[in-house]
């Protein structure tokens, strides 16, 4: 019986849905039963209830052979890190009481910062407090930049006619797509050949900057003379916080993008054929963000 957390998610639904084509029992976990009945009408159990409940989450790890484990984004929080920790102690009180061996985690680059990367900061707090259980076997995940994170710049190209963020527009990183983070995934459950604590990089099909990505954006709609325009940090707070996000999200993508112009945040990370991963950025823009601009 595998369990999947984030269930409705853009990894855990491909997840689930690649285990029960593999013909393997799956378990899924949500808040709400109508959002997982597409996966229970193709024969994944329905688990209902909240990731902060470690007794819920004991029962429902019970029997597991392996948890798939993530900490879902949470847009409406005051405090990002205090809610990532709540899910975490609750994690640990599950899988202590529940017998649990495997996990394959969803962690991100930039896990070997407990300080300094914002929600990713959060991640490494998670990959360190599940060292604390004796006989856990983990597989941290760790991906580049979602693609699909672009769909937040959809408005600000639209209304503005520019692509901007804190982040320098001449650092390249990996950007991955979440269909080939869940194929990773979906892999190394049905193999569980890992032991101990280790952590895999997944770099999707090279690493680029937001300039890069920009003209592809750019030429996809049409508007090959798109800009990437570099904010001030200040200033790019501000703008998630006028665009709704909350103070605490804004501030945690600011550390983080920070991180990733000083350096630190891609410590450790080397491209090599084993993380590479096959979707590209310009067949994310061309066939699903594109899309996002006749809307």
């Amino acid at each position: 019986m595998y369990i999947i957390t984030g269930a409705t998610g853009n990894t855990g639904k491909r997840i689930s849905e690649n285990l029960l084509a593999a013909g393997q029992p799956v378990k899924v976990i949500s808040r709400s039963a109508e959002k997982v009945a597409d996966l229970v009408e193709k024969g994944a159990i329905s688990a209902v209830g909240d990731l902060a409940d470690a007794d819920f989450l004991t029962q429902t790890f019970k029997g597991a052979t392996a948890v798939y484990l993530m900490i879902p984004p949470k847009w409406d929080v005051s405090d990002w890190r205090a809610y990532q920790r709540t899910l975490i102690n609750a994690f640990l009180k599950a899988l202590k009481g529940s017998g649990v061996q495997k996990i394959v985690l969803l962690s991100s680059q930039g896990a070997h910062l407990l300080e300094g990367a914002g929600p990713v900061s959060g991640l490494a707090e998670l990959e360190q407090a599940l060292r604390s259980i004796e006989g856990l076997d983990v597989l941290s995940l760790r991906p580049g930049y979602f693609m699909e994170n672009l769909y937040g710049s959809v408005g600000m190209i639209q209304q503005a006619g520019i692509n901007g963020a804190s982040l320098r527009g001449g650092i390249r990183f990996p950007m991955v797509h979440t269909r080939d983070i869940a194929a990773v995934a979906t892999q190394r459950l049905l193999d569980l050949n890992f032991s101990g604590h280790s952590h895999e990089f997944i770099g999707g099909a090279a690493d680029l900057n937001m300039k890069e990505v920009t003209a592809i954006v750019g030429k996809a709609i049409g508007k090959p003379e798109l800009p990437y325009i570099e904010f001030s940090a200040a200033d790019a707070k501000a703008g998630m916080e006028n665009s709704g996000i909350q103070a605490t999200i804004a501030d945690g993508y600011v550390e983080l993008f920070e991180a990733l112009n000083s350096g630190i945040y891609q410590e450790g990370y080397k491209r090599t054929p084993e993380i590479t991963t096959p979707t590209t950025m310009e067949w994310f823009v061309e066939n699903e963000l594109k899309h996002a601009f006749t809307k």
